[in-house]
């Protein structure tokens, strides 16, 4: 499916920095089913796109949520300053690179800040299907946390809020009973991923039951030597420089790769490798298939090697 044209029917300062999107169909056609997880590309106003994660279960609108973020790209900026009720916006289908489990003896969910967006649908999934779970949710204070109100309503004693000026999360404690088919899933900074990931591992968690999604990748192109890319069949040899990610120099070169989120969470430029061996700096591969050396995601992996062959 193409993009598909939608209407913001209803904007909310969630918070100070976050603000939440209803959109619905701007056409006849209803809006595509979605699992929980899911997320979809939203085209801005100013060519950039962007994606975000779907909070509702389902029905005729997708709703999103948006962080403000003045250090970004500029993506979260446009969405708040330039996209407003009444406003029509282009956007993808859903598609799901984090998906639940619904048949798993318990779900053990952790969110950090914007994080949270996910796994509202997740817990409410849940929730309807009876399945025992609980939803852990941090941000830095009350504050700054958006749909506290609306969790603490739905959830009752399935969510526990946790707020860093008072004492944050007890990784250990909530990690210690890894349990036969309990499945933890974790969203937010890399940080907390990270220290969730590392506390799981370090008890006995199978990483086959713990999932989890990036919400800003710390992509950089700093202490990067260049390296050369062939295209397969094209003869053609590019340069890529010392801090210019491959993607782009491919693109002033005139080959053009189809990119997303620029920060290899998404998966969008996925690549195919022909000869070489890929630095990968993504999120989105698994380890396997970055021991392969079969793919790499150009829009922020490099090369180990002096040379990559590609096949476009």
């Amino acid at each position: 499916m193409g993009k598909i044209k939608v209407k913001v029917t209803r904007k909310t300062a969630e918070t100070d920095e976050i603000s939440s999107y209803r959109l619905e169909a701007a056409g006849p056609q209803p809006l595509p089913h979605f699992s929980p997880g899911s997320h979809i590309d939203v085209h801005l106003p100013n060519g950039l796109i962007r994606q975000y994660s779907l909070m509702n279960t389902q029905g005729a609108y997708y709703e999103i949520a948006v962080l403000r973020s003045p250090q970004g790209r500029g993506g979260s900026i446009t969405m708040h300053a330039a996209v407003q009720q009444g406003d029509e916006l282009w956007i993808s289908a859903p598609r799901n690179h984090f998906a639940l489990r619904e048949d798993a003896a318990h779900s053990l969910l952790i969110a950090g800040g914007i994080g949270i967006t996910p796994m509202v649908g997740m817990a409410r999934r849940l929730q309807a299907l009876g399945r025992g779970f609980r939803l852990h949710y941090a941000a830095r204070s009350r504050d700054r946390m958006a749909f506290h109100g609306l969790l603490a309503a739905e959830l009752g004693e399935h969510a526990q809020f946790h707020f860093d000026d008072q004492g944050g999360l007890e990784l250990a404690a909530l990690l210690e009973s890894p349990g036969a088919d309990n499945h933890l899933y974790v969203c937010g900074p890399k940080g907390l991923i990270d220290a969730v990931l590392g506390c799981a591992q370090s008890l006995g968690w199978a990483s086959d039951r713990v999932h989890y999604e990036l919400f800003a990748a710390e992509v950089s192109q700093a202490d990067s030597s260049g390296f050369d890319i062939e295209i397969q069949g094209l003869g053609r040899i590019v340069r890529v420089p010392e801090g210019v990610s491959a993607v782009n120099a491919l693109a002033a070169a005139g080959i053009q790769i189809p990119v997303s989120c620029e920060q290899g969470v998404c998966g969008t430029c996925l690549t195919r490798v022909v000869e070489g061996e890929p630095e990968h700096r993504d999120m989105y591969l698994t380890d396997d298939e970055k021991r392969s050396c079969t793919v790499f995601l150009p829009c922020c992996s490099r090369a180990k090697s002096s040379m990559l062959v590609i096949a476009l």
